[in-house]
């Protein structure tokens, strides 16, 4: 029953992913002559290059990307992403959006917006509208240089150089900004609000601050053993993991105990197991 209503809830965000997809392409981007980055860009430039259907590049240039993440990451991913592709050409090819705005500022925004949102409903519900991350991911496999990030960046790269030679400059510039707000929409439908962030905290009453941060956030707080670079001292060094949402509350228990300390944040790209979730309550 349960993994019943799991696929059933794949199912609805890969649905409303479709449709906001959609949604931004048709509603914004495409009366306007912009594009979005990767295999969706590459998509929409040869649309208008070429005057071939957009509902039949999509699956003609995301199959090779499929095609490769059936044999590296899965046959469920393979098939729920072949299905949300062709449902993403059924619905350009057969819904009507209405043209938004004419503003290209609006239409940038909004329209990556809903591209954005679209793509990351797409992957939480364990499929993709572009295949872009899967060829990224593969390459930075079999590199020690190259990145997920760099690989995608230098595809766009390419691709915004192509569109400022097919479509002009001004309209290279907008979709260059359709890619910014669609990759940071991206990025939080998929990490969310709590998107976890993990945090070194150095200070002689570390112990203090540990027992506040276990028993006020219910965090899991990892103790290293290390020493002052100058003074050689022997020195507790806290590592712990919290939503972005709690960075302020943790900082402002280090600084009840030690306004000096030393404190560290970054983000992380992913996190699994430990005490990640409220263990105490109160």
């Amino acid at each position: 029953m349960k993994q019943l209503l799991r696929e059933a809830l794949n199912v609805a965000l890969i649905v409303l992913g479709i449709f906001s997809a959609a949604f931004g392409i048709h509603g914004f981007l495409l009366s306007s002559n912009l594009i979005d980055g990767g295999v969706t860009g590459i998509s929409m430039l040869l649309a208008q290059t070429t005057g071939m259907p957009l509902a039949v590049l999509l699956p003609v240039i995301n199959v090779p990307f499929i095609a490769l993440g059936f044999r590296h990451i899965g046959r469920a991913f393979a098939i729920r992403s072949t299905l949300a592709i062709a449902g993403l050409s059924v619905v350009l090819a057969t819904v009507h959006f209405p043209d938004v705005t004419a503003d290209l500022v609006l239409t940038a925004v909004f329209g990556g917006f809903f591209l954005g949102a679209g793509i990351g409903l797409a992957i939480r519900g364990g499929a993709v509208l572009d295949g872009t991350e899967i060829a990224a991911l593969l390459i930075s496999k079999r590199s020690s240089i190259l990145r997920v990030g760099d690989v995608i960046l230098g595809l766009n790269v390419v691709i915004f150089v192509i569109a400022i030679w097919v479509l002009g400059v001004n309209q290279a510039l907008y979709s260059i900004l359709t890619y910014v707000a669609a990759s940071r929409t991206l990025d939080f439908v998929i990490n969310g609000i709590e998107e976890y962030t993990a945090m070194i905290i150095v200070s002689p009453e570390s112990n203090a601050i540990r027992e506040s941060i276990t028993w006020k956030l219910g965090r899991g707080v990892t103790v290293y053993k290390g020493e002052g670079g100058v003074s050689g001292a022997p020195q507790d060094i806290l590592y712990c993991v919290v939503t972005r949402l709690e960075i302020g509350r943790v900082k402002s228990i280090v600084r009840e105990h030690d306004a000096s300390a030393f404190v560290v944040t970054h983000a992380l790209s992913d996190v699994d197991g430990g005490v990640l979730r409220r263990a105490v309550n109160h």
